[in-house]
């Protein structure tokens, strides 16, 4: 994976003892665990699947999964990118299983006016970008936050969604014209 500017929000340090310690079985190190990653998988969660109860089920998955697979934790990465990529499977797979990944913003796309402008300011309100990104298909969405917040190149996200990476371009483009636009309604919306 390449550096980003904006590091993962999973990117914390976690000391090998803690991880050594979890191994062995620790029930102090697994709750250490979970609190440092809950908010991190609990996001990512909900930036994949836009459904908050969906979120809750996939953030107790993932974290059973690492009380199951702590041992196969190698050690030749960090240990959050390893956690985060279970929870992006766990995340990928539950879309996929329900039939909701496939699905693009090629349709809603062409009904939208493509403007080259700049993301409002309001972006930076986390209430209008939740509630735009919950207006955007699964795929294009998952691959907005993988690829902005998660720091996931084109052909990383790809090979996680079983496309191409122009799959994963387009998605990304078509994202971010749609992302503006729904974010200058829901700016307009909330100035009136």
């Amino acid at each position: 994976m390449t550096d980003v500017s904006h590091p993962s929000s999973f990117a914390i340090d976690v000391p090998a003892a803690l991880v050594d310690r979890a191994r062995r079985g620790d029930a102090g190190a697994f709750e250490q665990l979970y609190r440092l990653f809950e908010r991190p998988v609990f996001t990512l969660a909900l930036r994949l699947t836009g459904d908050r109860e969906e979120a809750q089920d996939l953030l107790q998955d993932t974290m059973l999964k690492l009380f199951d697979r702590v041992g196969e934790f190698r050690g030749d990465s960090p240990f959050w990118g390893w956690l985060r990529q279970i929870a992006v499977n766990d995340a990928l797979m539950r879309l996929r299983r329900r039939g909701r990944l496939p699905q693009t913003e090629e349709a809603v796309d062409a009904e939208l006016e493509c403007h080259d402008v700049m993301l409002p300011a309001a972006a930076a309100d986390a209430a209008l970008l939740t509630r735009a990104l919950g207006r955007m298909a699964d795929a294009t969405r998952s691959v907005l936050w993988l690829y902005h917040a998660e720091g996931y190149t084109h052909d990383e996200i790809a090979g996680l969604m079983g496309r191409t990476p122009s799959f994963s371009k387009s998605q990304l483009a078509r994202g971010t014209r749609k992302l503006r636009e729904l974010l200058k309604i829901e700016q307009e919306l909330s100035h009136a």
